[in-house]
């Protein structure tokens, strides 16, 4: 809390997961997929301890996704429905999760490098008029990766569910001159493992399948090292996509440069809690800030300036 008395809360809206806590917590208090299902049934029975609504969201939905239309409202980084959107953030501040009255507290909001700004206009909008917070701050995710690990300075490649980053930060700055975008990432391995796996006979015609397969993915997927030793010594069923992989490989990484295979060396350093990175940095900065009131965009310069609080922040405003 504050000096005030009020929550300091962290909230990373992520393409695939939303990761929800407070200023100074080491891990997120609430981890859920962002996506919204809708019932296809027309029931009122429970499935397990769950009961059937004609709306779901977040680990309700996940859960039932068998009797549900499912929708992500995000896209490579970027909210496409805004409605959806809103539904996932009721249920983040809401009963089923912290529970917390808004109007009584501060947030801290993510978003990657090149969010579109009628974007960012949204959000901050829907934070202040809908939810009422007292305090709003927008951070870039990239730097507040860097801000877990105690660094200002340094090179950030970011893969999550829906889009890849690579950008420098200097000082605490993003360098989006510099900063490279590129719409692939763990949504697109999905969807080119439901392609395998279409090509192999299975079959997916329903949207919750999509959830389906990305549990396998992120369950059983990996990539081997020594295929041979590996399928000879495995015990259990196993889906081959080998070929389609190695092909794969050669054409976008090596370029069918095969001599370059023995030359290349593993190195890279794999936080141990790389998925939390950038809550983590939310959490140590909102620490830190909480009572420095310069730093936050409040609830009364909003009802003044409207969307111009943003530049509050120094960033573009339409």
């Amino acid at each position: 809390m504050d000096s005030q008395g009020r929550k300091v809360v962290v909230c990373d809206n992520g393409t695939g997961f939303v990761k929800c806590g407070y200023a100074g917590s080491n891990f997120p208090e609430h981890i859920f997929p962002a996506l919204v299902g809708r019932s296809i049934i027309i029931s009122t029975t429970k499935v397990g301890n769950i009961e059937i609504k004609d709306l779901m969201v977040g680990d309700e939905a996940s859960e039932l996704r068998s009797v549900l239309e499912v929708n992500y409202p995000m896209e490579n980084g970027i909210v496409r429905n805004w409605d959806d959107t809103q539904h996932l953030w009721d249920y983040t501040f809401g009963p089923e999760k912290p529970n917390i009255d808004t109007r009584n507290c501060k947030i801290l909001l993510t978003e990657p490098l090149m969010n579109p700004t009628e974007n960012r206009e949204k959000m901050v909008e829907v934070m202040f008029e809908t939810y009422q917070f007292s305090g709003i701050y927008v951070a870039i995710q990239a730097v507040l990766t860097l801000y877990a690990q105690g660094l200002l300075t340094g090179v950030v490649v970011d893969s999550g569910d829906g889009v890849t980053h690579i950008y420098p930060v200097y000082e605490g700055f993003s360098l989006p001159h510099l900063t490279r975008r590129l719409d692939i990432a763990g949504r697109d391995i999905t969807r080119y493992l439901i392609k395998l796996l279409l090509l192999q006979g299975y079959t997916f015609n329903h949207s919750a399948d999509f959830e389906t397969v990305r549990m396998i993915k992120e369950k059983l997927c990996y990539v081997g090292y020594n295929i041979v030793q590996e399928v000879y010594y495995v015990s259990w069923p196993v889906i081959m996509v080998e070929r389609e992989l190695k092909q794969l490989y050669l054409e976008r990484v090596l370029k069918d440069d095969v001599e370059k295979l023995p030359k290349f060396k593993i190195c890279i350093e794999d936080p141990s809690r790389r998925k939390h990175m950038v809550f983590l940095g939310g959490a140590v900065l909102v620490d830190i800030m909480k009572d420095k009131d310069n730093f936050w965009m409040t609830r009364q310069e909003y009802q003044e300036k409207g969307v111009l609080v943003l530049k509050k922040l120094g960033v573009t405003v339409r």
